[in-house]
């Protein structure tokens, strides 16, 4: 089974706006040759018209907010979800209710080669939330440390990949 998840792509930022997260994760996406030039400016405008913020409080009052940035299939070059966690919660706008803002603690970035997939991974991403133990979801969205999340959703994720 191969994995959406690698241990070199799994982040802890203390960077303070999205935008700032965004371009330090994607400067290293870069390097790796796993997204091209133009995956930021797509990231970043579609943020902008349809945002990615998700609010876990229907779920559980105790589970921290989540987004799910992603941006078109053509500026990717692999299928993956990049964990990262944010050391400073930020402000993102809600998914479901686009005016609305939400405070955000923990990225699920879709990198998603094959376009027809995304809703499959989000639907996967739901589902490893709704299915985990709340105390070791709520141990997981806390943690800052890379390998500490890499294991977790190692062993805990179930996605279709």
């Amino acid at each position: 089974m191969t994995t959406l998840f690698k241990r070199e792509t799994v982040y802890v930022s203390e960077k303070n706006s999205p935008e700032d997260v965004f371009e330090e994760v994607y400067l290293d996406l870069l390097k790796q040759g796993l997204v091209t030039v133009d995956f930021l400016a797509s990231l970043l405008e579609r943020e902008h018209n349809y945002p990615t913020g998700l609010d876990l409080t229907p779920i559980d009052r105790q589970l921290p907010n989540i987004a799910i940035p992603h941006t078109e299939s053509e500026y990717v070059r692999t299928t993956r979800v990049i964990p990262i966690k944010l050391k400073t919660p930020l402000i993102f706008h809600n998914m479901i209710a686009p005016d609305d803002q939400l405070t955000v603690c923990f990225l699920f970035m879709i990198l998603n080669e094959n376009g027809v997939e995304q809703a499959g991974v989000l639907a996967d991403i739901m589902d490893f939330i709704n299915r985990t133990e709340k105390q070791a979801l709520l141990s997981f969205f806390s943690s800052e440390n890379p390998e500490e999340i890499y294991q977790f959703l190692e062993n805990n994720f179930k996605g279709e990949k």
